[in-house]
């Protein structure tokens, strides 16, 4: 079993997995992506996450991307392992099989398909925790799960010892804040997983930002951490409504991860293909994006 670090912090990528258009795994724009986003100083990446199609991905798959962003990062941000799977015993069997890509945390969400209690979600994260090769992350999105995880039951797993923070998708910011400037061990980090509440998040004191929208236009969110850093929240407030203008790729399909990927292929290092194939948008939905993005870009004077 691993130790708790204390790096799991900053803005974190959950980066996309590129595919072709017969659904395999394009290594060479997962490359091409990572180090976009690696060169605009991000901290660490999400990979295999909800944005990278975890759930879609088999094992080998995730292995193989996992080894390019390594290779692309170089050391200079933490890589951590999503274990997207629907069971205990299948998350376990991932995560023993990435154990040798050498991922700095693991990151698991709670059982899903069948309906599941808080105690059902405790021994889930107990057991894993207790084999983890890395400190274990908590991903609570009931929005995809359909099983959120109690306020209650991350602070009762907080006291775990090889469990390092929670990735928080809910967008239930009263929880969240809760949370955040509640009592809770050191050494547990909060993470924010809705672009949309970034800002307060960071205001509130949360330790990181785990964004999917970083794969279309990533320097935002590096300059909002800067701001909250240097405690300039007049730029933080200023970086949120940035972030929520760009967030309309998103609301103008229903779709983010298609969008996301969208605006990737646009930019040169990504592709518009989902691995469910009908999820991936038309032309005439990508060359709209592609004109919010020109006039997002026109109006901050600033492009890819």
């Amino acid at each position: 079993m691993a130790v708790k670090s204390n790096k799991l912090k900053g803005v974190i990528p959950a980066i996309i997995t590129p595919l072709d258009e017969k659904g395999a795994v394009d290594l060479g724009l997962l490359e091409k992506q990572a180090a976009y986003l690696s060169a605009a100083g991000v901290h660490g990446f999400f990979v295999g996450g909800t944005t990278g199609e975890g759930a879609y991905l088999s094992t080998e798959e995730k292995a193989e991307s996992f080894k390019v962003v390594r290779q692309v990062s170089k050391g200079k941000q933490f890589l951590c392992a999503a274990c997207i799977r629907p069971s205990t015993p299948e998350v376990l069997a991932e995560m023993r099989a990435l154990a040798r890509v050498e991922p700095d945390y693991i990151v698991a969400v709670t059982p899903y398909y069948m309906g599941v209690r808080q105690k059902d979600i405790l021994e889930h994260y107990r057991l894993i925790a207790r084999e983890a090769p890395a400190p274990l992350i908590l991903y609570n999105i009931p929005g995809n799960t359909h099983n959120p995880i109690a306020l209650e039951t991350v602070l009762e797993l907080a006291g775990e010892k090889n469990v390092a923070g929670i990735k928080d998708s809910t967008g239930e910011f009263m929880a969240f804040s809760r949370g955040v400037l509640g009592e809770y061990p050191e050494g547990f980090h909060w993470i924010q997983g809705e672009d949309l509440l970034d800002g307060p998040s960071l205001a509130m004191g949360c330790h990181g930002i785990v964004t999917g929208l970083s794969n279309a236009r990533v320097w935002p969110y590096v300059e909002i951490w800067k701001a909250a850093q240097a405690g300039d929240w007049l730029a933080v407030r200023s970086g949120q409504a940035r972030i929520d203008r760009l967030v309309g790729i998103v609301l103008y399909t229903g779709n983010g991860v298609a969008s996301i990927k969208a605006a990737a292929e646009l930019a040169g290092r990504g592709s518009r293909w989902l691995r469910q194939r009908s999820l991936t948008l038309a032309d005439e939905q990508v060359k709209h994006i592609a004109g919010m993005l020109r006039e997002f870009d026109s109006r901050e004077g600033r492009g890819e």
